[in-house]
């Protein structure tokens, strides 16, 4: 059974439908994006093995997704500037030898996506092997079953419409198979109508029986659910010193820290701003040892146009006013972003239909969003006096509320000594709170500290996380360093908070609304995470010790000292240590324009990012017409070919127009058994079509095959026999 016809596509289809079946877990239970990539590929691989082409071209087409996919998850540079091959090889060639080594751990994201490409395109090799060659089903829909049960009991998946779904396409695949089977072995001849009147009890039988255990009584469970036992079992065991992943863009779980950094670089949002700043997200108050978690939740509700309900700026520090606006590329992220002194949320886009409403939790500082398309933010620059950051120098309780001081300086009660020893070696000199968070933040710039966010470790049981970055490991990303200030601050008495967010990202153009802004994208890769300290008369500061950025906030040194950094931004954003300074110029009216592929390129891509499921359903909208199309091409293909040949006039014409013709009867089902004649073939053509035309037809083409020439005027003659023939496959 290897035909292309309706039934087989069906078999495809529900062989796809398990296919998904494995799939859709992977996106809920762990921290995969971009899922849909691997279904397309499914889909992909299945209407290329169902069209029966080429396994050369197959091999090419799946290939060469492969790559691109790859490229576009981990590499920044243009996917036709091969260099990034070199590089994906020469990681491929580490990680062969780490699976020989059985290093499963060490295995880095790249060749993980990989392996999943394999794995997925080896099952669908299976399907259409237990599909059209065994006819054999049973195995593969046992296993799914087996694996949705599985992680439907054991973790927090819910699989109740899955095993539905499984359980319809699995009895369905087999039903039709077993008809299959019946038919060859009992070497009958099938037709639709047979197939039909086997279908239509099966379906209903499969209905029926669907309908019943979803509507049935069912007894409770003898034992109880076993989710939450495997949880806690989770929380209290360590995961030993693995460096397995842990974070892929900005995620809002940070009880367990550590693990690489996996790049992703899809748009979150972008920002039309005067220059870059850090957005926040949501600040975290408690240590816990291995990560960050609030204290408690005390949420707020405020009218878009309120002031927001955050700590703000005291009024003796001078103040510059700036607007942005956020055009968040899905309009259903769980937050509002918001730069530092943030004071009005304006303008959203659309509005929210409960009197434009938003819930503010303030303990985090976490803005809760409803669906937006873009919101303007009203924000105030401080800029800071030197000597009034010096002022405090011990805690008082006129100017701190105590129960606000004690929890901004709650620390584990296991929390290794040595910690606060180095940060008492650090700040020896210093004699106010600023300066001693100066000295722990430009601590971190030694050379002995590097920036990394693949090597990094996950602290096992008995380790504490900043104490392992600190004496240990000395090597990871934005969270260690911003971690290990905080908590270290913490060790001698200054109150500290752990904020979230993202970074200012890239400059894409210069705004077409205000010549004075610019508009900025900020992907997954831009998410963040730095050190506020609070200085009672100048609010919460915030200060940047991850290596390789910087905190450029505005501070007025007076005549005896100067600014290191001077920017009109609070805090502006850095670059990773692997990026290049973005030069910005800014455009003039009177300055051409020139073509920029970088710019081009970027563009293109966030459109493709927004616009992927469009594509994706017209994709495969084109794919079902092409299929179509292909099926019914015995209608409309002789008319093409009747077109193709009706202006030719040269006799050599025959030559190519007489193999056409074969090659449409071989398609329209008259096909040349092997080692058969011409003149045998055109006998047994003109008595299926009761003629002579084939066999006068194929006396001129072996005149022209013997001789190499034919008398002028013979293809005009031949072309009436020709088309005739043809006009008689036209199904």
């Amino acid at each position: 059974m290897s035909k292309r016809d309706w039934p087989t596509l069906l078999l495809y289809m529900l062989g796809f439908v398990l296919l998904w079946e494995w799939l859709r877990p992977v996106e809920e239970l762990t921290e995969t994006d971009n899922i849909e990539v691997f279904v397309v590929f499914l889909l992909l691989s299945l209407a290329l093995s169902f069209l029966k082409m080429k396994w050369i071209w197959q091999f090419i087409i799946k290939t060469g997704y492969i790559l691109y996919f790859i490229h576009r998850f981990y590499y920044e540079s243009s996917f036709f500037q091969f260099s990034w091959l070199k590089s994906f090889t020469t990681d491929f060639i580490h990680n062969i030898g780490l699976m020989f080594a059985r290093n499963w751990n060490g295995l880095s994201n790249e060749f993980r996506t990989f392996l999943l490409f394999i794995l997925l395109w080896l099952m669908v090799y299976l399907i259409h092997y237990w599909l059209l060659r065994q006819q054999q089903i049973f195995i593969f829909f046992f296993m799914t079953l087996i694996y949705i049960t599985v992680l439907d009991t054991f973790t927090a998946y819910e699989a109740k419409f899955a095993i539905v779904r499984t359980i319809a396409a699995g009895f369905t695949v087999m039903g039709i198979l077993t008809f299959y089977r019946m038919i060859h072995r009992e070497k009958v001849t099938s037709s639709p109508g047979s197939l039909k009147k086997w279908m239509v009890p099966l379906l209903g039988m499969i209905g029926i029986s669907v309908l019943v255990g979803a509507v049935a009584p069912k007894a409770a469970p003898f034992w109880p659910d076993p989710v939450p036992y495997l949880k806690a079992a989770k929380e209290g065991a360590g995961a030993g010193r693995g460096n397995g992943p842990s974070r892929i863009g900005y995620g809002t779980n940070d009880d367990r820290l550590g693990g690489p950094f996996i790049g992703d670089n899809s748009t979150v949002f972008t920002a039309e701003a005067t220059g870059k700043n850090y957005w926040k997200v949501e600040t975290k108050d408690v240590y816990t040892g291995k990560g960050w978690i609030p204290y408690g939740s005390t949420p707020i509700d405020f009218r878009v146009g309120d002031l927001v309900p955050v700590y703000s700026i005291p009024s003796t520090v001078e103040k510059i006013s700036e607007t942005a606006r956020i055009f968040p590329i899905n309009n259903k992220n769980p937050f509002i972003v918001y730069p530092a002194g943030v004071q009005k949320i304006l303008n959203i886009a659309p509005h929210n239909p409960y009197d434009n409403l938003l819930r503010m939790d303030t303990t985090m500082e976490r803005i809760g969003s409803f669906e937006t398309n873009e919101y303007t933010i009203d924000f105030d620059i401080p800029k800071y006096k030197i000597e009034d950051l010096r002022k405090t120098t011990e805690f008082d309780a006129d100017g701190i509320n105590q129960a606000f001081y004690q929890n901004y300086t709650r620390l584990p009660k296991d929390l290794p000594e040595r910690i606060k020893q180095l940060t008492e070696e650090i700040t020896a000199e210093k004699t106010n709170w600023f300066d001693k968070a100066k000295a722990v933040e430009a601590y971190f710039g030694r050379s002995e500290y590097s920036y990394d966010q693949k090597n990094v470790a996950l602290p096992g049981p008995d380790d504490d996380y900043v104490d392992q970055f600190l004496f240990e490991t000395k090597r990871g990303y934005c969270d260690n360093f911003s971690s290990s200030m905080a908590v270290m601050l913490r060790t001698i008495g200054i109150p500290t908070r752990w904020v979230k967010g993202f970074t200012g990202g890239n400059f894409l153009e210069n705004s077409q609304v205000e010549e004075t802004k610019r508009i900025y994208k900020i992907t997954n890769n831009n998410a963040h995470s730095w050190v506020e300290v609070f200085l009672p008369n100048q609010g919460w500061v915030p200060f940047e010790p991850t290596k390789g950025y910087t905190n450029d906030i505005r501070i007025d040194y007076g005549s005896t000292e100067t600014a290191a950094n001077n920017q009109p931004a609070v805090p502006a954003m850095a670059q990773k240590p692997k990026d290049k300074p973005i030069d910005e110029p800014k455009q003039t009216t009177s300055e051409k324009k020139t073509f920029d592929f970088n710019l081009l390129w970027l563009k293109t891509k966030l459109f493709f990012k927004t616009n992927w499921k469009w594509m994706t359903m017209a994709f495969a909208v084109l794919t079902a017409l092409v299929m179509l199309l292909y099926r019914i091409r015995g209608k409309w293909l002789p008319y093409l070919l009747l077109l193709r040949y009706r202006f030719k006039q040269k006799d050599e014409t025959i030559s190519t127009a007489y193999l056409t013709l074969l090659q449409q009867l071989d398609r329209y089902g008259l096909k040349r058994k092997e080692n058969q004649t011409l003149r045998s073939y055109a006998q047994y053509i003109d008595q299926f079509f009761s003629t002579r035309e084939m066999t006068r037809l194929t006396k001129r083409y072996e005149e022209y095959l013997y001789h190499q020439s034919l008398p002028s005027g013979s293809w005009h003659e031949a072309r009436e026999l020709w088309e005739n023939l043809i006009k008689k496959t036209i199904a």
